[in-house]
């Protein structure tokens, strides 16, 4: 297969009385051929089939003198046997009107002062959906007057056509996530705006029948409504910075068996349990500097998650822990690690349910994700229900650099365990 650009930049050959050897930055003899003045081509370094899109290059008549790997696999073709054929046979491309692409396009005959075509969708015979995009390489023509001078739209001819193709899965994937995240957002919002709107108009239309007791009744129905509505944007906000990588992190000294406390609280106060809520804290915890407020939505929305779809106790473990990578030292029992102090803070929220399983696992901080129906609730949904929660939860402990998972609590039920640097001051 013809290549559109050389395989190594290393099979150059040197120009003469270019010396083989070079000293280094420490006065040392080097054997590593001398890098080249100015800029290098892009054709000196890699080889077609190298690029991650899909090449095809036709020359100056429409015969393929380039049909890279990428290309064969989208496509489905042989490469050795489209070599030389005319391009506009080999990829009949089609838009979605079902026109041919090649004779309303008209690139060989078409204005010549065109440079390129944007990506857009076209399709192949079988319906296969390619993103597509082409370049024109223009050269003088042949039969120029030597001497002459070339205006820029004249005396330019079409050299080599370059498309450039890319599978449409990917985009298929976003279509469908944005179209998910608007119908899910259409659904959660109607229902408290319904509700809001009904109990306000009634209040305003028929206030003087209604006793205080009753006003307080649909006064509260309409808070909790807009609070809904509240939490709904705000995790719409949160999924935009994760997905643009906006996400800020403001750090201050941090205590997180405090902020586990108060979470606790929280839910103690809004009318859960207490006994059904324990809090274990190990010795040896590092100084942490973490962004609070971002610490309490993480262990708010997997306290959450662990009371709505688990069951029994609902523990929360809070422990010094080492950075993925780090070798840990020999240790006794009970005892704690030499040089932990500074590492990194782990914490785990447990609870007793029927817990998630390893092949399912993977999936759970997806967007939208939602687990198989358990006594009425589904694992993974909390809140208003968008199944936005522990998607936003990973965003949040990756913007402090940390890792977060899902395996089986040792006591049966769901860990999740999240694990962030101690992180300083500065950070």
């Amino acid at each position: 297969m013809d290549e559109l650009i050389p395989g190594r930049a290393s099979s150059a050959q040197q120009p003469a009385g270019t010396p083989a050897n070079r000293d280094s930055a420490h006065g040392q003899v080097s054997g590593i051929s001398p890098l080249p003045e100015g800029p290098v081509p892009v054709g000196s370094l890699v080889s077609a089939d190298e690029l991650p899109d899909g090449v095809v290059v036709a020359d100056e008549v429409g015969r393929i003198i380039v049909f890279n790997r990428v290309a064969a696999r989208l496509t489905r073709l042989d490469p050795s046997e489209v070599i030389g054929k005319f391009v506009f046979d080999v990829l009949p491309l089609r838009d979605a009107e079902g026109r041919d692409w090649w004779v309303y396009a008209d690139p060989y005959h078409g204005l010549p002062t065109r440079t390129r075509h944007p990506e857009r969708s076209l399709y192949l015979v079988d319906g296969t959906e390619i993103l597509v995009s082409v370049g024109y390489v223009r050269g003088p023509r042949g039969d120029r007057p030597a001497g002459a001078t070339l205006r820029p739209s004249r005396g330019l001819a079409l050299k080599r056509l370059v498309i450039s193709l890319r599978g449409a899965k990917q985009r298929e994937r976003l279509e469908r996530s944005r179209a998910e995240l608007v119908s899910t957002v259409a659904h959660e919002l109607r229902s408290p705006l319904t509700s809001v709107k009904g109990f306000t108009a009634t209040l305003l239309n028929k206030w003087g029948r209604f006793t205080d007791d009753q006003k307080r009744v649909m006064l509260e129905t309409v808070n909790a409504d807009a609070d809904r509505v509240t939490r709904l944007i705000t995790e719409l906000l949160d999924v935009s910075r994760i997905e643009s990588g906006r996400m800020e992190v403001h750090r201050q000294l941090v205590d997180v068996p405090d902020r586990a406390r108060k979470i606790i609280a929280g839910r103690v106060a809004a009318g859960d349990a207490e006994d059904r809520f324990r809090l274990e804290v190990a010795g040896g915890l590092p100084e942490t500097w973490l962004d609070a407020d971002k610490i309490d939505q993480i262990l708010g929305n997997l306290v959450e998650n662990a009371v709505r779809h688990g069951a029994g106790i609902v523990t929360i473990v809070v422990e010094p822990a080492r950075l993925e990578g780090e070798e840990r030292p020999a240790e006794e029992p009970g005892a704690r690690p030499a040089g932990l102090a500074a590492a990194a803070v782990a914490v785990s929220v447990r609870d007793q349910g029927e817990g998630i399983a390893p092949d399912v696992a993977p999936r759970v901080f997806r967007q939208f994700w939602r687990g198989k129906p358990r006594g009425g609730s589904r694992r993974g949904q909390h809140g208003g229900g968008t199944g936005l929660g522990l998607y936003i939860v990973k965003g949040l402990v990756e913007a402090h650099g940390g890792t977060i998972g899902v395996r089986r609590a040792p006591g049966g039920g769901a860990e999740f365990r999240f694990i962030v640097p101690a992180g300083t001051a500065a950070a």
